[in-house]
């Protein structure tokens, strides 16, 4: 009986991805990248979502994974005046080689998907 329940209990267990920042690597082509867009389970650096390299299209986990935090003051979300973070939003979320937007309507940009149930 503590079988069936512990698979009924991981049946209608719900997890929360939570937005981090990775560094990636491609083995094949030797490019490397960076992305603020890497979704991990809630509390944990297990990532959710691959990214494609933009060279050979194959689909990879970083190999570091960071919170997204403010340089300055090492937070996660400040009131800092000058914030230095690892963001640059003058740069396009690439959404063909996101595992999370690829063929999907809404975007990793999008304020509606920021927190994702699993």
């Amino acid at each position: 009986m503590g079988e069936h329940e512990s698979a009924q209990e991981k049946k209608f267990r719900f997890q929360f991805l939570e937005q981090k920042y990775g560094f990636f690597h491609c083995s094949d082509c030797n490019i490397r990248w960076e992305s603020a867009y890497v979704w991990c389970i809630s509390g944990t650096n297990k990532v959710y979502f691959k990214q494609l390299c933009r060279k050979c299209q194959e689909g990879y986990n970083p190999y570091k994974v960071e919170s997204i935090q403010c340089q300055t003051c090492s937070k996660s979300r400040c009131n800092c005046p000058m914030k230095k973070r690892h963001i640059d939003i003058k740069r396009p979320h690439r959404q063909e080689l996101c595992g999370r937007c690829k063929g999907k309507r809404l975007s990793c940009e999008s304020t509606y998907s920021f927190k994702y149930i699993v």
